[in-house]
């Protein structure tokens, strides 16, 4: 998985677990892909300082994951999930796979 995917799911899923200035550094750093320097220089802190905080958020929310496995679950269900409504699609004549795949993508949509 692309390191960027994987760790914007795991903030997704446990960023709510990080301190406010962890969140503030971690979403500028890594979502909004601001600079070190930058972040640095619009919160007063030194360039290792975010260097620091990014490593430490990393290794908290990998722990977490795991630990409790939510993003590792939430891929292979979406997968599942995709196979349910490929399947229903190959029958889509019949009228209960037609609900089946229209189920499938509402789940899908909303995952």
């Amino acid at each position: 998985m692309d390191e960027i995917l994987k760790q914007a799911l795991l903030y997704d899923f446990y960023g709510e677990l990080l301190t406010g200035h962890q969140k503030r550094v971690y979403e500028d750093v890594v979502l909004n892909d601001y600079s070190f320097s930058e972040v640095a220089e619009n919160l007063g802190i030194s360039r290792q300082g975010v260097h620091d905080m990014i490593k430490r958020c990393n290794r908290l929310l990998a722990g977490y994951e795991e630990k409790l496995h939510l993003v590792e679950k939430f891929i292979s269900l979406r997968e599942q999930v995709g196979q349910i409504q490929k399947i229903a699609k190959g029958y889509a004549e019949n009228p209960a796979m037609k609900e089946i795949g229209q189920i499938s993508a509402m789940i899908l949509e909303e995952l």
